[in-house]
């Protein structure tokens, strides 16, 4: 105690002068001069810096617990994306093609019925000799080999191989596989083939001189060889190469599918191939 007022009687004048100072601070800030108002808002300043100061602390010292929610929420929602991944929600369809008239007499004749089956691609090949696409749908789904599969915009290739829940499929970006049966614009038909280099280039050989096209000229399948349904888009002409020795002509063809960005196909089930295979098959034809 003794050493207490010992203290005060030391620095009285220092802390009497503190204490004057701080009751005219608090008079002049409680008028409502421009000096009071000078001072609240001066107070006000060091405030928000104290407080912003305190909460950014706080803000700090939290980072921890603030992280491993973070980490805890990016785990469930990779989860979700996950079994999103895992399943797929596909719906069939079926298509029927026929002989379209408008004459009662003539009877139509149904040659084809498609169920369309939607794939996802899960591995897509490009740069080999003969290059493959993965779907996840396979014989659980109804899928079989020789089954046509086309996308959204044209002709991708054929069912490969089949197993329980994946099918391979060969595309048209084959070089000795299979052959596609084209028609051009003037009804003028050949096979199209791969120019094994690039992925967006076919090419029809050896066409006729006599034979109708022009660059931008839309190629279709057509129902010979029984490979592809008709009228299925392969690709655009791009150019038209003459030889001048035989005058045949090379056509080059864009395809109609970007088998760089190929995501979902369509698996083509023809309900009727059993029957026409059973018809054309030399076996099942008499002597």
């Amino acid at each position: 105690m003794r050493n207490f007022i010992l203290i005060i009687r030391r620095f009285f004048n220092l802390i009497l002068f503190a204490l004057l100072e701080i009751v005219s601070i608090v008079l002049i800030a409680r008028s409502r001069t421009i000096q009071g108002d000078d001072i609240i808002s001066s107070s006000n300043a060091v405030a928000g810096i104290v407080y912003k100061k305190k909460t950014d602390l706080f803000y700090y010292m939290n980072l921890g617990s603030m992280n491993d929610s973070l980490l805890s929420e990016n785990m469930r929602l990779r989860k979700i994306v996950d079994a999103l991944h895992s399943v797929d929600t596909l719906k069939d369809f079926t298509v029927q093609r026929a002989l379209p008239t408008k004459d009662t007499s003539v009877h139509v004749v149904q040659y084809a019925s498609y169920v369309y089956r939607t794939a996802r691609v899960i591995d897509n090949q490009v740069d080999n000799v003969n290059n493959y696409i993965t779907i996840n749908r396979g014989l659980k789904d109804g899928i079989a080999k020789g089954m046509s599969v086309i996308s959204g915009n044209g002709l991708v290739g054929r069912v490969e191989y089949v197993s329980q829940h994946f099918a391979s499929v060969l595309s048209i970006l084959n070089t000795n596989k299979y052959q596609v049966s084209a028609r051009l614009k003037d009804g003028t038909f050949k096979s199209t083939n791969w120019d094994n280099e690039r992925p967006d280039v076919l090419v029809m050989k050896e066409m006729p001189a006599e034979a109708k096209v022009k660059k931008g000229d839309s190629v279709f399948t057509t129902s010979y060889g029984n490979t592809f349904p008709p009228d299925v888009l392969i690709g655009t002409v791009t150019s038209v190469e003459i030889n001048k020795k035989s005058g045949r002509q090379q056509i080059m063809l864009k395809p109609a599918t970007n088998f760089r960005n190929l995501q979902y196909v369509y698996v083509l089930d023809n309900q009727m191939e059993v029957e026409r295979k059973q018809l054309t098959e030399p076996s099942n034809k008499k002597p």
